[in-house]
């Protein structure tokens, strides 16, 4: 019998539409399950959306539709994005499914004959946006942490507790006996500390709002929708849920609390095996930017792959930002442009075009001789979720081919054993690379007549007729454009729930004068100067800005402006940033002009009030 591997996502909130944040998550999962297929397991993989809960049943009512209406069209949308992205899940869930239904209320039974759920009074903030309460001590300057833009809601009701106190010894065991509960290691260090300060009840009801699965103890009430769906991946462990436990959950970091605290427990109380890994990765930027409403279309994941393709995507995602570390990563077109012409085009896409091309002409000679790439540390990489390091590897052993199609020189020698070497290279190279790019890998081994199994891998390849075809590649020009922002949309977004702005909130803001000392460029960056800017302090700030297009180095050398100073530091292109300069930009970012004091003579690091 095979081996059973369960991967499942995080299942997208359906009060908008899915972005290339989303598509990352979806993309690592595809390849875990494209990869333990490979290895020849028995593969299941879950995907879907979460449907239910007051934001939805909002978001339903501000777009003047009914709620199952309203998600039936917005789940719709993810499921077309990740078929452009060729996201081959094995089951799409939605929380609205009537089978979950079912199992949800099995799941509350069980909790309940345990003798684990109550009915008591709960008061506390609310964060519409997180669809959970907030503690007084998570509350940042009075608002959530996730969500500062969105109102917090003041709410007593009567609910249905679960009791997540009494799983506190059970929690921190776990982690301690299976540390690879929890990934990477410190969010676990994270969770540990917040357990160890104990745990309270946990409210699973609500009687404010309708949109839910009706919690089967009372009618009154419907289940909360963080219980309701964290139970999807019970209900999509296929159809005896024989896929459960699941192998891997994969999460954005927001959410790690919840699978690593609250689920374990509910679990344990249902009487589940529990399972073998969560694993919490870092939120996606996209070109420096936060992603949100005003960015639009841009951080589509249907118009990135068809602005640049599938493959390219998804490559990109995986090669640049490095998941098991759980870092935050920036989706930054520049990089992925450079990416798809230096290593899909020159590197990859050449060696196939130039290898075909000489075999045509010249045939293929079997030999004992290879070059072998080492699949050990594919294998090692794999497990430990880095995938940036798996490509890595695999674009050394490219670069390796190349230098060796270069030494041997089959355009002078017509060496038809040579030949084959390089042939069979670049069947390694594409059954190893196929589950980052099938459709590019599909492409390569119907040219080459091999099928992409690990089986394949130490076969001796097939000698048949090999033609030249088109360029798996095509260079990608400068498409680059600076996404229009809805500044009304932008500025509602930040001001939500801000009625005016209190004198204490303005004297936050620490503004100061600064002089520019040096202009620097940054390599691979068209957009942003790195300036060095004297504040008056020790030592001078390194400050990124996209000025470029408006303003040339020279300009800016000597000119006094004005510095956020408090702003939090920010990582870009791998540079800290240790402010922003203030700029007046017109309506349709057409011109940006910096702001500067009116006379010179102002010291620099004065206050500007």
């Amino acid at each position: 019998m095979k081996e059973k591997y369960y991967v499942t996502t995080a299942i997208d909130y359906v009060n908008a539409e899915p972005h290339i944040g989303h598509a990352y998550q979806k993309i690592v999962a595809d390849v875990l399950a494209r990869w333990n297929s490979l290895l020849g397991k028995d593969v299941w993989f879950l995907t879907g959306t979460d449907e239910h809960g007051k934001k939805v049943e909002r978001s339903a009512k501000a777009a003047g539709k009914e709620p199952k209406e309203f998600v039936d069209e917005i789940s719709l949308k993810f499921k077309e994005a990740w078929e452009k992205l060729n996201i081959q899940y094995n089951r799409f869930i939605r929380t609205t499914d009537e089978d979950h239904k079912e199992v949800v209320k099995e799941f509350i039974e069980k909790a309940n004959a345990k003798g684990d759920i109550y009915l008591g009074e709960y008061s506390g903030n609310y964060c519409v946006g997180c669809e959970a309460y907030v503690t007084e001590r998570d509350l940042v300057d009075g608002k959530c942490p996730i969500h500062p833009g969105k109102k917090i809601e003041e709410i007593k009701e009567k609910t249905y507790f679960f009791r997540l106190s009494n799983y506190q010894d059970f929690l921190l065991k776990l982690y301690e006996e299976h540390p690879e509960f929890i990934q990477p290691a410190s969010r676990r260090n994270e969770i540990i500390n917040r357990v160890k300060e104990g745990l309270k009840d946990l409210s699973i009801t609500r009687t404010s709002f309708d949109w839910g699965i009706p919690f089967p103890l009372d009618d009154k009430h419907i289940t909360y929708v963080w219980f309701d769906a964290l139970i999807n991946y019970v209900t999509g462990a296929g159809k005896d849920k024989e896929y459960w436990p699941a192998s891997v959950h994969l999460l954005g970091k927001d959410n790690t609390w919840f699978h690593t605290v609250y689920w374990p427990a509910m679990l344990e109380s249902a009487g589940y095996p529990l399972p073998k890994v969560t694993y919490n990765h870092g939120f996606i930027s996209f070109n420096g930017q936060k992603i949100s409403k005003s960015l639009g279309n841009a951080i589509s994941p249907v118009t990135l792959t068809d602005k640049y393709g599938c493959d390219t995507v998804r490559y990109f995602v995986l090669r640049h930002f490095p998941f098991a570390s759980g870092d935050d990563g920036n989706f930054d077109e520049e990089a992925l442009v450079n990416r798809h012409n230096t290593e899909l085009l020159n590197k990859l896409g050449n060696l196939v075009s130039r290898a075909s091309g000489l075999i045509e002409k010249n045939g293929l000679e079997k030999t004992e001789n290879r070059l072998q790439i080492n699949l050990q540390t594919i294998k090692e990489l794999f497990e430990k979720y880095e995938f940036d390091k798996v490509l890595n590897e695999i674009f050394a052993f490219i670069d390796k081919t190349n230098e060796y199609v270069q030494e041997k020189k089959p355009w002078e020698t017509k060496d038809k054993k040579v030949l084959y070497e390089i042939a069979d290279a670049i069947k390694q190279i594409a059954i190893l690379l196929s589950p980052f790019m099938p459709e590019t890998c599909k492409k390569i081994a119907k040219q080459f007549n091999f099928k992409l199994t690990l089986e394949q891998l130490n076969e001796p390849l097939i000698i048949s007729k090999i033609k030249k075809q088109d360029h798996l590649f095509s260079r990608i020009e400068n498409m680059i454009e600076k996404p229009k922002l809805n500044k009304e949309l932008e500025i509602k977004e930040i001001m939500d729930g801000v009625a005016e702005l209190k004198f204490e909130d303005w004297t936050k803001v620490d503004l100061r004068v600064g002089e520019i000392t040096k202009v620097g460029d940054i390599e691979g960056a068209n957009k942003l100067y790195n300036l060095t800017i004297d504040l008056g302090e020790e030592k001078p700030r390194t400050i990124l800005s996209g000025l470029k297009e408006y303003y040339t180095a020279e300009e800016l050398s000597g000119m006094k402006v004005i510095v956020i100073s408090n702003l939090a530091p920010r990582k870009m292109r791998g540079i800290m940033s240790e402010g922003m300069i203030l700029a007046a930009v017109s309506d349709d970012d057409s011109k940006v002009v910096l702001i500067s004091p009116s006379k010179n003579d102002i010291e620099n690091g004065s206050k500007v009030c």
